[in-house]
């Protein structure tokens, strides 16, 4: 099939495929035009492609796991990189959260004004004790404050 049929089957965009085979993670037979031509089983392999990106792995890592995956076997020191990638995407997920919970706490300061005085952090809870809604560090619930909708635009 040529490279349009394919980035049609396989839901992505010819230049995608292009990009995978510079990346040695796709290999076409060539025409005698020069045009790309790839077998049906092309369509599993750019599938696996992509869902190998969705968990967070990268080109070289990828280019390494297809031959193994191939022959169904992964030698120790592939498996060493495996978790070593489990590792680093669970260390960003827990720093995604803590952004998002800092983010709760802007979100409250925002809707549940409070004239008390301002947070040392955004830390819902800092050093895993605190439980109260004291703002934290820069975040003051003043007269002042920010309310959404206002602002040097705002009314």
């Amino acid at each position: 099939m040529r490279i349009g049929e394919l980035a049609d089957r396989a839901g992505v965009s010819t230049r995608a495929l292009r990009y995978y085979e510079e990346q040695l993670l796709l290999s076409p037979q060539r025409t005698s035009g020069g045009q790309r031509c790839y077998p049906e089983a092309a369509v599993d392999r750019v599938k696996l492609i992509q869902e190998l990106y969705s968990a967070g792995l990268g080109s070289p890592l990828i280019a390494a796991l297809l031959p193994a995956i191939d022959r169904r076997s992964m030698d120790p020191e592939l498996l060493d990189r495996l978790h070593h990638e489990r590792a680093r995407i669970e260390a960003r997920t827990a720093e995604l959260q803590a952004a998002g919970r800092r983010l709760d706490v802007l979100i409250e300061l925002a809707t549940h004004p409070d004239t008390g005085s301002c947070r040392a952090s955004l830390d819902p809870e800092p050093n895993g004790a605190r439980r109260d809604r004291t703002p934290v560090g820069g975040a003051c619930n003043h007269s002042s404050r920010v309310r959404p909708g206002s602002g040097p635009s705002g009314p």
